[in-house]
């Protein structure tokens, strides 16, 4: 973190709160601490937007990463097809969708010159990827997506994301892709189970457990992709793109010979999330992304309230999931409360008065998805407000 608090409030002085606030000191030192750790690798990184959700920091994304940075995943099929018309190439939709009029969107984008490939994992989604291109007179590129899930006996660990499971599975969709006039020419491997398991969390007393499934997982989950891509390979599928890795993960996944690129969004941020990791490379990444609230109550001594602030994060319902106070230091929430739709009540260090109208620093648990709550951004570089500049929420096609 670049700033103190002292230094925070003099820059939102006068600031219409609450604000989004981008470090982007920390934030370019994040992007310096990825292309270090995949030096001497031979992968490139694409950036997942959703972590991002801001096309002014994407593009920054791209130009300090250089060479070792290649394209965007995207989220949805507008989003993507937005990103397109705005100049951004070489993007990956990573979640399928079936809907005729983002899918002809998308291909629309491809007839005019855009890299765009599309992740499938069924035959209806293959099917309607098809129509898609052939209405507008293209093919498209389409991406197998892969289920990463481990089983240990009955136990299902992993995220529900794809009914592709086995080597043989990807090769039958490629096959049946592939005769309905798609190119497929990538797999998307996602291990959410070692990259979204946190494990070492405060108080925690499954951490070993969670750090022994990563342990177990990461050798299985590397031979599976590797199964995939040389089952593919031997079938006569030219893979341009196996993609894998996440944030949470990316420490390990570099090490996979058989990937050509990892994916991460997270870390350029560091929500607070990634606080309970430990793994030293995402212990080295700074926060910087925060938003500010302001404090318009003392009801006592001890207490201050904010104004606004419930802005919780997908995902299981559980205290992690909300946002955590982080300047000035010493803030708690209150656990009958905690952070609300219209007021956030905060219980007071010994020592610390907050003044009403005082700004107070939060951290969101999930990277991107606090820009949902916000139109603009204030990037704050060398001590000063450098630009205000549109989330997707404030273009004028949001997506």
């Amino acid at each position: 973190m670049s700033l103190t608090y002292d230094a925070f409030r003099a820059l939102l002085d006068g600031e219409r709160l609450p604000a989004l606030v981008v470090d982007l000191d920390a934030f370019d030192r994040n992007v310096t601490r990825h292309v270090s750790l995949l030096r001497g690798h031979a992968l490139t990184l694409r950036s997942a937007t959703k972590s991002i959700r801001i096309r002014t920091l994407l593009r920054r994304l791209l130009d300090r990463g250089g060479s070792t940075f290649r394209g965007l995943m995207c989220y949805s099929a507008d989003e993507a097809a937005s990103l397109a018309d705005a100049g951004f190439d070489d993007l990956l939709l990573a979640y399928p969708t079936l809907q005729p009029g983002p899918l002809r969107r998308l291909a629309k984008c491809v007839a005019k010159g855009c890299l765009i490939r599309v992740a499938v994992d069924s035959s209806e989604g293959a099917t309607a990827l098809a129509r898609a291109g052939a209405s507008e007179g293209v093919a498209m590129k389409a991406c197998i997506c892969v289920d990463m899930s481990i089983t240990f006996g009955t136990y299902f660990l992993g995220v529900r994301r794809s009914p592709l499971h086995t080597p043989e599975q990807v090769l039958s969709l490629a096959r049946e892709a592939r005769t309905q006039g798609l190119e497929v020419d990538a797999i998307l491997a996602y291990e959410a189970i070692v990259a979204g398991l946190p494990d070492d969390v405060r108080g925690s007393l499954t951490n070993g457990i969670k750090a022994a499934i990563k342990r177990r997982a990461m050798p299985e989950l590397i031979d599976r992709r590797a199964k995939i891509v040389n089952l593919l390979t031997r079938d006569g599928f030219a893979l341009g793109i196996a993609n894998g890795g996440g944030t949470g993960s990316l420490e390990q996944t570099v090490h996979d010979g058989s990937l050509t690129e990892v994916t991460a969004g997270s870390g350029f941020f560091k929500p607070h999330l990634f606080d309970a990791y430990r793994s030293a490379f995402v212990r080295s990444l700074e926060p910087a992304c925060f938003f500010a609230l302001e404090v318009t109550r003392t009801p006592t001594a001890e207490f201050v309230t904010c104004h606004g602030g419930g802005y919780v994060a997908s995902g299981s319902f559980d205290p992690p999931k909300g946002p955590l106070p982080s300047l000035p230091q010493g803030l708690s929430l209150l656990p009958h409360e905690m952070a609300g739709e219209v007021q956030t009540p905060l219980r007071l260090p010994r020592g610390l008065a907050l003044p009403l109208g005082s700004p107070v620093m939060f951290r969101h648990a999930k990277a991107g998805e606090v820009t949902e709550h916000f139109r603009r951004a204030i990037l704050v570089q060398g001590g000063r407000i450098v630009d205000r500049v549109a989330t997707y929420r404030g273009e004028d096609d949001p997506s």
